[in-house]
């Protein structure tokens, strides 16, 4: 019989944190359920991850990929293993896990939080993802759902603006007193860090869209997530610590550079054309704010010519990406 619950967690190069997750995580499960079988997609690590999770967890359901697939890729791997079929429509097979959970690899589960989020998203009418409330590793509050993005946090993100609108409602952010009142909370798509997904979603809409290397996964199916007519929910009472960035920290130029492409692609994907054309305007725009500020970051010593060189690099290949459509 499959579990009640599968648990997917992709890796690239965070051993000591790939096990600290699957600690933690598996903890929790032993101590409150669900039933759940956990998998890891390991992305051509050269740290030792896959011998080390072999040693530590001989439970868990071990993919060793010779080539780094990304985020949505490796998820997707890991969901075809399962028995899932990568073309939306399909019936929900009972033999598979009721829910999916897709976990990072750089977060630790606290007692109760995956117990949380599983019977929320069943006990919650029409509810087809659910998300965790996040928190970084000092414990400080960390948003763990947005708004879809729009044009207003582009301007926020890429210019000069007043500090109280980066935690605004503007810049896709809900405030805190909804996480505080400790109930779940409608949401327009939850951090692809804890994202708990019902397999009639996953029957129904597919999976992850491969398109994406690194970053705005989550928000493209987030998105046909919505339009099929489910919604997506924040869940305070389910608490996960994620310290972000560990895989992607590893090569800055190259993930900014994948988060631009990215968010690129949404914008032509699920925007409209007139607002297509003003959200790569605004990126182009960015893009060359952004060049002028590293120019005078060096010029004044702000900067090492390294790390200029690298900077330069990407904001110029962001906008050779934006000037096409």
């Amino acid at each position: 019989m499959s579990p009640d619950l599968a648990v997917v967690i992709v890796s690239w190069n965070t051993r000591d944190l790939t096990l600290n997750a699957l600690r933690t995580l598996i903890a929790d499960l032993d101590a409150h359920g669900p039933a759940a079988q956990v998998w890891v997609v390991d992305c051509a690590s050269a740290d030792g991850t896959p011998d080390a999770i072999r040693q530590q967890f001989s439970q868990v359901q071990l993919i060793a990929s010779a080539d780094n697939l990304g985020f949505a890729a490796g998820n997707n791997l890991a969901l075809e293993r399962m028995g899932f079929s990568r073309s939306p429509g399909q019936p929900a097979d009972g033999d598979l896990p009721r829910a999916v959970y897709f976990l990072n690899p750089d977060t630790e589960t606290t007692p109760g939080a995956t117990r949380a989020l599983y019977d929320a998203l069943l006990r919650l009418p029409s509810v087809g993802v659910v998300g965790a409330q996040l928190a970084y590793g000092d414990g400080a509050f960390q948003h763990g759902a947005f708004r879809f993005p729009g044009l207003a946090q582009l301007i926020i993100e890429l210019f000069p603006v007043p500090a109280r609108l980066y935690d605004s409602p503007l810049n896709g952010r809900y405030p805190r007193q909804r996480y505080a009142s400790g109930e779940p909370f409608p949401v327009d798509h939850t951090l692809g860090a804890t994202m708990m997904v019902r397999r009639e979603v996953i029957a129904a809409t597919g999976m992850f869209d491969e398109g994406y290397f690194m970053y705005c996964e989550e928000i493209d199916w987030s998105l046909r997530i919505r339009r099929a007519g489910w919604q997506i929910y924040a869940v305070p009472a389910a608490r996960v610590v994620h310290l972000g960035g560990q895989s992607t920290g590893q090569i800055r130029a190259a993930s900014l550079i994948n988060l631009w492409r990215s968010r690129l692609r949404l914008f032509d994907r699920h925007y409209a054309r007139p607002r297509r054309a003003l959200a790569r305007w605004l990126v182009r725009a960015g893009m060359r704010w952004r060049l002028w500020q590293t120019e005078r970051a060096y010029r004044t010593g702000a900067l090492s010519a390294a790390d200029r060189e690298a900077l330069t690099t990407a904001y110029r290949a962001v906008l050779e990406a934006a000037k096409t459509s």
